[in-house]
């Protein structure tokens, strides 16, 4: 089942698809996607971001694969939902987009070995996890600045149940920039699998229900710029749109 939260006339309401740019609220009212405020389509724990997952992303950043997962945390206030919108600051260079898969657990974890990991997932979703070149210092420590901006993590728009998704290790991710293809990448190209980041994980600490892994990024970065949109799809799990905007807007100089 693919669903997610929306507000819609002064509430939070749980809503499904209904056709073409509709959804449909768990009232039974049908309403246009535009007309509804899109939300993360879950409440958000903790949230788990991997850097150098994926080969040939670390390859295209000049960097070998790593002994042991690089994993970061995330604040709360870096989430917003499907058609947000994400500032660009405007001192900056090089920001880029990340499309990623996002693994929501569903139960407790602790010390799950890799065989039993897939029991503690509830669903996924898609994850558009913004970087800006600029701040990092190295790739082994992501600076704060570079991963944890209000804003600059786009989720949704939907949440899908994990017994709706036949193979995660199989799923396609294209990235598009105002309708060019950009990015493509597959989840069985990732260095650590799903079972193998909740068994990491769960380790050393207690993963909760609601906690979010953000499993990193193919190859096919490009800056983006204010004006710019940005279209992240995997397959099965839906359509995440987002737009770049200036400081302007947020009252910034």
């Amino acid at each position: 089942m693919m669903r997610a939260r929306v507000a819609y006339s002064g509430a939070i309401h749980e809503a499904y698809p209904s056709g073409e740019s509709q959804v449909r609220l768990a009232d039974g009212r049908i309403v246009r996607e535009d007309e509804v405020v899109w939300l993360a389509p879950i409440e958000v724990g903790t949230i788990f971001a991997l850097g150098l997952n994926y080969a040939d992303h670390a390859k295209e950043l000049q960097f070998t694969e790593q002994e042991e997962p690089l994993v970061f945390l995330k604040g709360p206030g870096t989430v917003i939902g499907h058609c947000g919108v994400t500032r660009r600051p405007s001192n900056v260079t090089f920001m880029h987009y990340e499309c990623e898969l996002a693994v929501v657990i569903g139960r407790t974890a602790q010390r799950v070995a890799c065989a039993d990991a897939m029991q503690h997932v509830a669903g996924y979703t898609i994850a558009n996890d913004y970087a800006i070149r600029d701040y990092l210092e190295n790739y082994y420590r992501p600076n704060l600045r570079v991963k944890n901006r209000d804003g600059g993590t786009v989720l949704g728009p939907w949440f899908v149940d994990a017994a709706d998704v036949a193979d995660v290790g199989n799923l396609e991710l294209r990235t598009y920039v105002n309708g060019t293809l950009r990015q493509r990448g597959n989840t069985r190209d990732l260095i650590n699998d799903v079972p193998a980041l909740i068994e990491y994980l769960s380790s050393f600490m207690t993963l909760a229900p609601g906690d979010v892994i953000l499993t990193g990024t193919p190859e096919g970065v490009v800056n983006v710029d204010v004006g710019d949109r940005v279209v992240c799809e995997i397959d099965g799990l839906g359509r995440l749109v987002n737009d770049i905007t200036s400081d302007a807007l947020f009252g910034r100089v």
